[in-house]
C-alpha cells in the first residue's frame, strides 16, 4: 500500500472519531504530514480526503494556497521594484500575511462554514522561504469553527514539524497524522 492510502486511512480513522465542542482552536487543527517527494500524489488524492470526510457525516472544504504570494504580490503598487530588488520583500512580508487572513476570511464566508465542517489547506510549501507555517495556522486556526486540516509537506519527529525539511521546524499542539501512525 502506497504512503498516501496509508495516509489517507490514518486520516479516515482519525476523523470518524466524535469531535469534542470545546477543543481550542490549536487543538482543532490536524496536520497530514507527508514527505515533499509525496506532493503531487497526495495533490492527486485530495478528492479521497473530501470522500471519507463526508463519509465521517463532515462537511469539506479545500482552500489552496499555492497561487496566493503570485496574486498579492501582482496586486502591490511596485511590484516591478520587488522584482527588480527581491531582498526588499522582506519589509513587506507581515502584509502578505495579512492578505492571506482576509482572503482566507473571504473563503470562509462564501461556504458559510460550520463546526461541522474540515477546512483543508493545501499548497502549504508555497510559503517556504515567505512566512512560517506555524505564524499562518495561529492566524488561521480561530476562523475555523469546525476542523482545520492542513496538508504538511515535511516531516514530523518528537512533537517537532519541519517544513520540506529546509530549516529548523517548530513545535506545535495540532494532531499529526502520518502514513505510519494509527489511530
Amino acid at each position: 500500500m502506497s504512503k498516501v492510502r496509508r495516509l489517507i486511512d490514518s486520516y479516515s480513522k482519525f476523523i470518524s472519531i466524535p469531535w469534542r465542542n470545546d477543543a481550542a482552536a490549536a487543538q482543532r487543527v490536524i496536520f497530514c504530514v507527508y514527505t515533499e517527494n509525496e506532493e503531487l500524489r497526495l495533490c492527486a488524492k485530495i478528492d479521497e480526503f473530501e470522500i471519507v470526510t463526508r463519509q465521517a457525516n463532515h462537511e469539506w472544504a479545500l482552500y489552496d494556497l499555492t497561487d496566493t504570494f503570485a496574486d498579492w504580490l501582482s496586486s502591490q503598487r511596485y511590484a516591478k521594484s520587488y522584482f527588480q530588488k527581491p531582498h526588499l520583500l522582506t519589509t513587506l512580508l507581515h502584509k502578505y500575511l495579512e492578505y492571506l487572513v482576509q482572503e482566507f476570511k473571504k473563503f470562509l464566508e462564501n461556504l458559510n462554514v460550520t463546526e461541522n465542517s474540515v477546512v483543508a489547506i493545501k499548497g502549504v510549501a508555497s510559503l517556504f522561504g515567505f512566512l512560517k507555517v506555524k505564524d499562518v495556522v495561529d492566524k488561521l486556526a480561530p476562523l475555523v469553527k469546525g476542523r482545520l486540516l492542513i496538508f504538511f509537506p515535511g516531516s514530523y519527529e518528537n512533537n517537532n514539524y519541519r517544513l520540506l525539511d529546509g530549516y529548523d521546524g517548530w513545535n506545535y499542539l495540532a494532531i499529526p497524522i502520518t502514513a505510519d501512525k494509527e489511530f
